[in-house]
């Protein structure tokens, strides 16, 4: 067996090594692995990506706040501790249960394109798409945050304590200090100084130069005093006045291209409460945010797609290579269709079919158990517009964060936020880093052969998503598992692992998001570098999938209710910890 494994592993090596140039790294790159226990409680539970952001969720809890209280502690902690990844200056998607009125509701914060953008936003002089990179560091890729009405709206309607106590946390870690936790000094090193603008590189790197070290205290007054207005004013005095004019003013004062935003497009922002999208599986409902986020309409068609297989279900199916292979092949399948025809709804018609049970049944049929299919094509779902899209030129990083909640009152959380790449666009505005995010639209508007691409950028407009903040309704009607992760566009294969590994494998909470990643979006068969499975991973190349072993940093984080009890996962990858009492 270990002479197997060696053979298996150099192979995966090899096969890295030969298709490693058709991946770009991911912008918020590995930091090492943390090994976690299994968390249980009874009352409530919070599970985020930073210790002490987590523990500001539960000092709300325990003091009878519900789930979206609790979040809004959370992710303004966030915004402090874990800058990279989340803020006042990105956006979220909320998936939210209501005990009281037993039902699902979904919030869509997702950050807008200024007016004045164009389809050609990201197309060179010569009409090539700009290098990724340039685009990321100059004001075009700001988009009008949505975070903060997106809170405020989930908090008129489900919160219970008063907006302004939900600030207390953040603002007394702003003012006081924290230490630079040892993700966020391994990031800083990666960086270039040179992309920051002058006031965000003092306060990353002293001196200008030397980023911020493991452990230093590091405080960030103007971020409390932004804190201090938005607490007792309202949301409204951040979408308008002095906090919204430092936005426009970073915007514009990018040093290579200046953003088009203006003050306008910041005060006419609003958040919008959707339809959740909900996918029968193994006698559950997984439900989540519909478009412009793809995430709930990828996974719920990746579980249609494989559920009737008998190699997957069981603790038996375990990673096992015909396991592996069918749930490839269904991600190539939903992939093809997320890409063609998922984007904002407010300005394409998205089909209205991809999950119905007969279309699922025949994109089933493209599936061969024992052969990997060579090219997944985009289907015809019911509901598809006369006029269908071009081929999809998008590419998603994954810089983004996890939030899952349980409240005494069992009410249910997960939230995604984020401010796209690594410290996203770089510009800083009033003590928080601005998005990146209209990266996440497709660079080309047409493809090849002229067709518009449904994700093209346009003035308002939302971009796609891979966000999938998700709550598993068990069968009786409650929630049984709160979940979601960063990542990018493999986000889906994330959240579709977890599930799979919980619903059909046994696993429990923590156990799942430690799982060896794995998945495809289309192209080779991904795995996460992992010695426990490289023989089913190299056994796959028997199916004739085109095997690579990458880095997959997840950051996959859990709630779920099992035997009367609350268990907790937090990912090893990152740094997050699950509190509950």
């Amino acid at each position: 067996m270990a002479f197997r494994t060696f053979i298996a592993f150099l192979y995966l090596l090899a096969a890295s090594a030969a298709t490693a140039q058709e991946f770009r790294p991911p912008p918020e790159a590995a930091s090492g692995t943390t090994e976690k226990t299994l968390v249980t409680a009874k009352q409530h539970m919070v599970v985020a990506a930073e210790p002490l952001a987590a523990e500001a969720g539960r000092e709300i809890l325990r003091k009878g706040g519900s789930a979206v209280d609790a979040a809004i502690a959370t992710e303004l902690v966030l915004g402090l501790v874990e800058p990279q990844s989340s803020g006042l200056g990105g956006g979220a998607f909320i998936t939210y249960w209501d005990a009281k009125s037993r039902s699902v509701a979904t919030i869509d914060g997702r950050e807008t394109a200024p007016a004045a953008a164009k389809p050609d936003r990201f197309l060179r002089k010569d009409g090539a798409p700009m290098a990724f990179k340039d685009a990321v560091l100059s004001g075009l890729s700001v988009g009008v945050p949505g975070l903060l009405r997106a809170l405020h709206a989930a908090h008129a309607k489900y919160g219970k304590l008063p907006w302004k106590s939900l600030f207390e946390p953040a603002i007394r870690l702003a003012d006081e200090g924290f230490p630079i936790s040892p993700r966020l000094a391994a990031l800083l090193k990666a960086e270039n100084p040179e992309d920051f603008p002058q006031d965000a590189r003092s306060y990353f790197f002293e001196g200008g130069s030397r980023p911020r070290a493991e452990g230093e205290l590091l405080k960030n007054p103007d971020y409390a005093a932004t804190l201090r207005i938005i607490a007792d004013k309202g949301p409204d005095a951040f979408y308008s006045g002095e906090i919204a004019d430092a936005i426009v003013a970073a915007a514009r004062s990018a040093k290579t291209i200046p953003s088009d935003m203006t003050a306008v497009d910041i005060a006419s922002y609003t958040a919008k409460e959707r339809e959740p999208v909900c996918a029968g599986y193994r006698g559950r409902s997984v439900c989540g945010m519909g478009p412009p986020s793809s995430g709930a309409l990828t996974v719920g068609a990746v579980l249609k797609l494989i559920e009737p297989f008998s190699q997957v279900h069981g603790p038996s199916a375990l990673m096992t290579a015909p396991a592996l292979n069918i749930i490839a092949e269904a991600e190539k399948l939903a992939y093809a269709d997320r890409n063609r025809y998922i984007a904002d709804p407010d300005f394409i018609a998205v089909p209205s079919g991809s999950l119905d049970d007969a279309y699922i049944a025949e994109r089933r049929k493209l599936i061969d158990p024992n052969k990997a299919m060579a090219k997944a094509e985009a289907g015809l779902p019911p509901g598809l517009a006369k006029k269908t899209f071009g081929i999809d030129a998008t590419f998603e990083v994954p810089g983004t964060t996890q939030v899952s909640i349980i409240d005494d009152d069992g009410n249910a959380l997960a939230m995604t936020a984020t401010i796209e790449s690594a410290f996203g666009s770089h510009l800083w505005a009033k003590g928080f880093l601005l998005n990146n995010e209209l990266t996440d639209f497709s660079f080309k508007p047409v493809d090849d052969n002229g067709v518009a691409v449904a994700n093209r950028v346009e003035g308002g407009k939302r971009p796609r998503s891979s966000m999938a903040p998700t709550i598993v309704l068990g069968a009786d009607g409650a929630p049984e598992i709160v979940t979601g992760s960063p990542g990018g566009s493999q986000i889906i294969l994330y959240v579709v692992k977890t599930l799979v590994a919980m619903m059909d494998w046994g696993l429990d909470a923590q156990q799942a998001a430690a799982l060896t990643n794995f998945g495809s979006q289309g192209g080779p068969f991904l795995i996460e570098y992992s010695l426990p499975v490289v023989w089913p991973a190299y056994e796959l190349t028997s199916y004739g999938q085109a095997v690579t072993a990458v880095t997959m940093t997840s950051g996959v984080n859990t709630v779920a209710r099992r035997d009367g009890m609350l268990q907790g996962g937090a990912d090893p990858r990152r740094e997050g910890v699950a509190l509950g009492d």
